[in-house]
């Protein structure tokens, strides 16, 4: 090997051992130096195989000499011997059974609840020893025995325990306690035991499976011990529903014993539930009989709020919905006729909305809010029933249904939960009782708008008209014969039109915008042309009395308006004869020569019942203004020129129809403002009774309205109207029937009937189609078919 320079740096000793020991080795190569034997079996040489460096050996190196690092001397070749033992290493002859005889003792000083005769530490060890010579197996099976003993004994010791049960109960927990402590104890011992045996061994159970499969067992050989455990246990939770206090503790340590000993199900759920669903069956029939409605809700709300406080304090919540649903069946689902029967309807009448959202919400538990559904469409038809067939009571029908409807809407929402299902139970049960007197639901709804449409309404605002308005549209969409409200609401419209009565025509016109929306333009073409002539009649009166005619013609001291309608759009009116005052005759002939040289063509025909009048009138007392209809100013007129007037006098004179005269005589002389005075005093108008002028007559306002009574709706308009309403059905069902026929050529009776009932808006019966049917016939636009008579042939 080579040797190093005078400057070279030290080698590494394992380096320079390498070498040395190479050179020892390698005899073949150089021989080795003289080796001296040490005490240890090593050699090692008596000098260093570098030499030194003769420099370094100097007394007085230089100073270049002393910067430089002294060479590291090898160190001495080491060599390691190894012997193997030739006899194999054997355990003592008693080893197992001594380990076994202190693992033993250890096990009966837990379970005896003694001091360890060894520390935790050796006992670990005792188990790990014997795992590593595979001795695992045994020491199982012996420590299973062991367990077996002692566990059977903890157990026999419950049976005939003659104590209170809540005493037994806590014997119980003792001992379940004790071995839950005993086994976890033992099984850190022998935790080895459960890392190696066990774990390799899939059918072997660990240690604290196997404690729980002993427990299990004795306790099924101890039927006395489980039998009375499961008595007390539901002896307790029977007293805590009496509303005595239990130890909750107790009750919950138990339960999960017997979750942990997997018999929860078969030894305790099942009896618990059987036991749950007697007591609650009991209660459920007596506290039906004492309680009222709300009361007994409250009491089951109540009740299962307790039940689900208990599956979160004590018992498994595996048995939550089990028993949640033994209560929901025993309190609530076998007394739901009973509860709808007893407390529906006065829930409902008294408006309980927080009582009725409680019975909303168990109904809806128990998949029963369809009953509570039907029971509401039955409250609703019954309540509203009363309020359409009341004929006494018609002049409120409109704003009782209205109020009804409210109350409803409020309940819907604030108990019902917006229930899309119950929403539609109230508005078919509203189309069903506003249609149970045909026709005059619809006339009332208009006359009610009239009634709110009309001037005079004081302290009703904008905001709320137009509120009452949506909630009258409401009842409007359940009319099935919306001919007759229209036939009426026109006939209305007329009369604030005409008679300037209308509280605000932007009112108007928001109404029969509304009434637009919900049945199309073709619905209200009238009523939009009504509106149309008034504002053409303006324009006609003011462009009149601009012209030639009213400048030179006109007699002074007179104004009059005229209104130009359309004879399409407004209501049929029957034409009554007057003779006018001279004046106004001179007046309506000017006018009429004006309107035909400006529109050629037309026909004018004067609707005198439509006419008013104000007219000055000079008392005793000081003047006045009488705002009076056309008839009674010309009977007022009358009296310009005589004092003392008959009946007969004043027919003759006017010209006025007989039971119209009567009429307006008695609204002038029997009514509260009496202008004129009646002889003989009475409140009818008879033949020979004569009126003269009431010089005497006072009121504190200047302007007075004298009543008009031919202008209130008598029962002859109100036939007449519906008898038009009627007359258009007739020629709707006709066109209806050839448009049919005319698409289909050929048609069964019942086919044809059926799709009049289609296309048919307006309620209309079988016989009445049946009617004009044969009438079609016999104008030759159908034909029976000469084979069969059911069969209906069109006619070209």
């Amino acid at each position: 090997m080579s040797l190093p320079n005078k400057r070279s740096s030290s080698t590494c000793p394992a380096s320079s051992s390498s070498s040395s020991a190479a050179a020892a080795d390698s005899s073949s190569y150089s021989s080795p130096p003289p080796m001296k034997k040490s005490k240890n079996g090593l050699h090692h040489h008596d000098k260093s195989p570098f030499p030194m460096d003769d420099d370094e050996e100097d007394p007085a190196p230089s100073a270049a000499n002393l910067s430089r690092k002294k060479a590291t001397l090898p160190q001495p070749t080491k060599k390691l011997v190894i012997k193997l033992i030739k006899a194999k290493p054997t355990l003592p002859t008693n080893f197992e059974d001594t380990t076994w005889e202190n693992l033993q003792s250890a096990i009966r000083a837990i379970f005896l609840k003694k001091p360890f005769p060894f520390d935790l530490e050796r006992l670990y060890q005792a188990v790990d020893d014997l795992c590593l010579h595979k001795l695992e197996g045994k020491l199982y099976e012996r420590m299973q025995k062991e367990c077996e003993e002692h566990i059977s004994a903890a157990l026999q010791s419950l049976v005939g325990q003659d104590t209170d049960l809540s005493v037994f109960l806590s014997l119980v927990e003792k001992c379940w306690q004790d071995f839950c402590d005993q086994m976890l104890m033992i099984r850190s011992i022998a935790l080895t035991l459960d890392r190696k045996y066990v774990i390799q061994n899939p059918n072997v159970r660990s240690l604290w499976e196997m404690g729980l499969g002993l427990f299990r067992k004795h306790l099924s050989l101890s039927p006395e011990v489980e039998q009375r455990t499961v008595t007390a246990l539901l002896r307790m939770i029977e007293n805590e529903r009496l509303a005595e206090a239990v130890n909750r503790t107790l009750l919950s340590h138990l339960l999960k014993m017997f979750t942990a000993l997997g018999i929860y199900s078969e030894s305790f759920e099942k009896p618990f539930l059987e036991c749950t669903s007697e007591f609650y069956a009991a209660e459920g029939m007596k506290y039906m009989q004492q309680y009222d409605v709300p009361e007994y809700l409250k009491h089951v709300e109540g009740r299962l709020h307790e039940e689900n406080e208990k599956c979160i304090l004590y018992i498994d919540a595996s048995t939550r919905k089990p028993l949640i649903s033994t209560v929901e069946k025993q309190l609530l689902e076998r007394h739901i006729v009973a509860i709808l029967d007893k407390g529906f309807t006065p829930l409902m009448d008294g408006r309980r909305t927080e009582d009725l959202q409680r019975m909303y919400t168990l109904f809806a538990r128990v998949s029963a809010l369809e009953s509570m559904r039907q029971a509401l469409s039955s409250y609703t038809r019954k309540t509203g029933q009363k309020i359409v067939m009341d004929e006494e009571k018609d002049k409120d029908m409109v704003q009782s249904l209205l109020d009804f409807k409210a109350s409803l809407d409020i309940v819907w929402e604030d108990s019902f939960c917006k229930n899309e299902s119950f929403g539609n139970t109230i508005k078919d049960s509203f189309e069903h009782l506003i249609n149970l007197r045909q026709n005059r639901p619809a006339e009332l709804i208009a006359k009610f708008l009239d009634e709110k449409l009309r001037a005079g309404n004081k302290g009703t605002s904008e905001e709320e008209l137009e509120s009452t308005l949506e909630k009258v549209l409401v009842l409007f969409r359940f009319i099935q014969g919306k001919d007759v409200f229209e036939a009426f609401y026109k006939k209305d419209l007329a009369k604030r039109l005409l008679l300037g009565k209308s509280a605000s025509i932007d009112a108007e016109k928001s109404m029969i915008s509304k009434l637009k929306n919900e049945c199309g333009s073709q619905f209200t073409n009238k009523l939009e042309g009504m509106f149309k002539d008034i504002e053409l009649s303006k324009e006609i009166n003011e462009s009149f009395k601009q012209s030639s005619q009213a400048r030179t013609k006109l007699p002074s001291g007179i104004e009059m308006s005229v209104h130009v309608l359309t004879t399409g759009y407004w209501p049929t009116y029957p034409p009554m004869d007057v003779k006018l005052p001279h004046e106004l005759n001179v007046y309506q002939d000017i006018f009429k020569e004006f309107y035909l040289s400006k529109y050629s063509g037309r026909r004018l025909m004067w609707q005198n019942s439509l006419g008013h009048c104000v007219l000055k009138a000079d008392f005793s007392k000081g003047k006045k203004e009488l705002a009076v209809s056309l008839f009674q100013a010309v009977v007022l007129m009358l009296f310009n020129d005589a004092m003392k007037l008959s009946f007969e006098d004043i027919k003759d004179s006017t010209g006025i129809e007989d039971k119209e005269l009567r009429r307006t005589l008695q609204s002038l002389a029997c009514g509260k403002v009496r202008v004129l005075q009646k002889y003989p005093k009475g409140r009818d108008v008879q033949d020979g009774d004569e009126f003269d002028f009431n010089d005497t007559f006072t009121a504190p306002l200047y302007r007075i309205k004298v009543n008009a009574i031919q202008m209130k709706e008598t029962v002859e308009e109100n036939t007449s109207t519906t008898e038009r309403v009627f007359q258009d059905r007739q020629y709707q069902i006709d066109a209806a029937i050839v448009r049919i026929m005319k698409t289909r050529k050929v048609l069964s009776h019942t086919l044809l009937i059926t799709e009049l009932f289609q296309q048919l808006k307006f309620p209309i019966k079988p016989a009445d189609l049946k009617k004009r049917i044969e009438s079609l016939i016999d104008r030759e636009y159908l034909e029976r078919d000469k084979t069969n008579p059911q069969i209906y042939n069109y006619l070209a």
